[in-house]
């Protein structure tokens, strides 16, 4: 009895509220160092925000919500779900592509600190230069490892903090800024009207726009695993309806702010959003623009700084788990005395610090923007290939495994969810293949760099996962999982 209710007592522990849902998948999904590539699209980025964040973000998070409400499906996320309608190997390959994009994403994250930094401190030789910026990333990944070897409790306030100091504050100042300037009838550098919304040709130079959107919207089937965790799994849906919404007119008003104020040829990704707060605060003549755009590029850096410490900790849980069934060598299921999987986090470093130096000094010279690009391509085309294979498992799921028992289910209708999971998938696959397009601005000679980088890039992480595979039964741990443990099995 005293064990029964102490599970009890850990169970309304662990429960969670539709508000605190909320936060922790914000903390996840909203940021702001896409701002500045939504507004290099101009008045189509409206467009492409539609279809990343109604027609791909919504049937992103039902799918995953149900296929995290089925019954020993809770935990593992797309590891789980994938091994069990897909097989083991696809359900590992899933699980690591989700992993891997975030390393490349790193680089994409630090790319716009180091942009920050390098107008806080007026060193714009750290964004130029390819050799001080690779030293100033693997400052910020390497402090931030060492700083989680303690453990993560300290680091996850830090975290928060840092998302309200560089994310929260500074787009509702944003949102001040720009209201203002329209307010007072200043001009708009761009015009949105249903013609301009459209974009101007169907060419893959020009989709490729749609890439950093899909890259806003990603990472919200992450909170999917805590649908169990709810208090009432209904609200589920409206938690993230409403995650979309915000999500959505925090993109806007970045996208207009720097579109409207900002000449595109003159935008730079990694620092765009730092001098559309200067264009913004011009207007009012009694404050210092340098002072402005120094300290909204430290508040930004901050950010940015936190979200990737949460990036850092998150992810590897889950390696973890999968290297204690053998599915990464036996040296990679330990921690630290302070129970931190210090190893898979080296491991993660060292595939950060590869990439970095690949995307830092193969775009050559002081092409920040190209690397910026590259990176942000990169990241989307591994996380859209983790994406088609969650949505391929949620379809057989639907199709073959209806009778499964779940606590939630994307749609009443078998027909919606299966609009759902073809809409998903669909899209899915959309951003994968245009994200093979170099954009239509870039010269012959960027464009060339861009795909070779690109390519290369992607082809070699995408045959790591089944490589290693192949070592699956020689690293397992646990001698029983190789002789059938109901984890290989579908759960019925």
């Amino acid at each position: 009895m005293n064990k029964e209710e102490n599970n009890a007592s850990l169970d309304e522990r662990n429960q969670l509220t539709g508000v605190q849902l909320f936060s922790m998948t914000t903390s996840m999904v909203m940021t702001v160092y896409g701002f500045a590539a939504f507004a290099k699209q101009g008045p189509t980025a409206l467009f492409f925000l539609f279809l990343a964040g109604i027609l791909w973000f919504i049937p992103v998070t039902r799918s995953a919500g149900e296929m995290a409400s089925v019954d020993g499906w809770s935990k593992g996320g797309i590891f789980t779900w994938g091994r069990h309608m897909l097989g083991e190997r696809l359900g590992w390959s899933a699980l690591f592509y989700q992993w891997i994009h975030i390393t490349v994403g790193m680089c994409t994250m630090m790319y716009f600190i180091i942009g920050c930094l390098s107008i806080t401190f007026n060193v714009p030789v750290i964004n130029t230069n390819p050799l001080f910026k690779f030293i100033i990333m693997m400052v910020i990944l390497w402090g931030l490892i060492f700083a989680q070897q303690r453990g993560t409790k300290i680091t996850g306030k830090i975290a928060q903090w840092s998302f309200t100091i560089g994310v929260i504050i500074p787009v509702f100042l944003l949102l001040f800024l720009t209201v203002v300037y329209l307010v007072k009838g200043n001009p708009m550098l761009i015009h949105i009207t249903p013609h301009t919304i459209l974009p101007k040709n169907w060419s893959g130079s020009v989709l490729v726009g749609f890439v950093p959107f899909i890259l806003a919207f990603a990472g919200a089937e992450g909170s999917a695993t805590h649908v169990k965790d709810l208090k009432k799994p209904s609200v589920y849906p409206k938690v993230m309806l409403a995650l979309a919404i915000c999500a959505i007119a925090s993109d806007i008003i970045g996208t207009i702010s720097i579109g409207a104020t900002i000449p595109n040829a003159k935008i730079q990704l990694s620092t765009g959003i730092v001098y559309a707060y200067g264009a913004l605060v011009q207007q009012f003549p009694w404050i210092n623009v340098v002072f402005i755009e120094r300290l909204i590029g430290l508040l930004l850096a901050i950010g940015i700084i936190g979200e990737i410490s949460s990036w850092v900790v998150g992810p590897n849980a889950g390696m973890y788990e999968a290297a204690k069934e053998g599915y990464l060598p036996e040296r990679f299921a330990k921690t630290n005395a302070y129970g931190v999987e210090t190893n898979v986090m080296v491991l993660q470093g060292v595939i950060v610090s590869i990439m970095a130096a690949l995307l830092t000094f193969g775009a050559g010279g002081d092409k920040s923007n190209l690397s910026f690009q590259t990176a942000m391509s990169l990241t989307v085309a591994l996380y859209t290939l983790m994406y088609m294979l969650m949505f391929v498992t949620y379809l057989v799921l639907v199709f073959k495994r209806d009778d499964l028992n779940r606590t939630f289910r994307a749609a009443k209708s078998k027909v919606m969810r299966v609009i759902m999971g073809v809409l998903g998938l669909v899209l899915s696959a959309f951003g994968f293949i245009v994200t093979f397009f170099p954009p239509a601005a870039y010269d012959m000679h960027q464009k060339h760099t861009y795909m070779t980088l690109l390519l290369t890039a992607f082809i070699i992480v995408f045959f790591i996962p089944l490589i290693m595979y192949q070592f699956h039964k020689r690293w397992t741990v646990h001698p029983h999982d190789e002789s059938g443990s109901d984890l290989h099995h579908p759960v019925h």
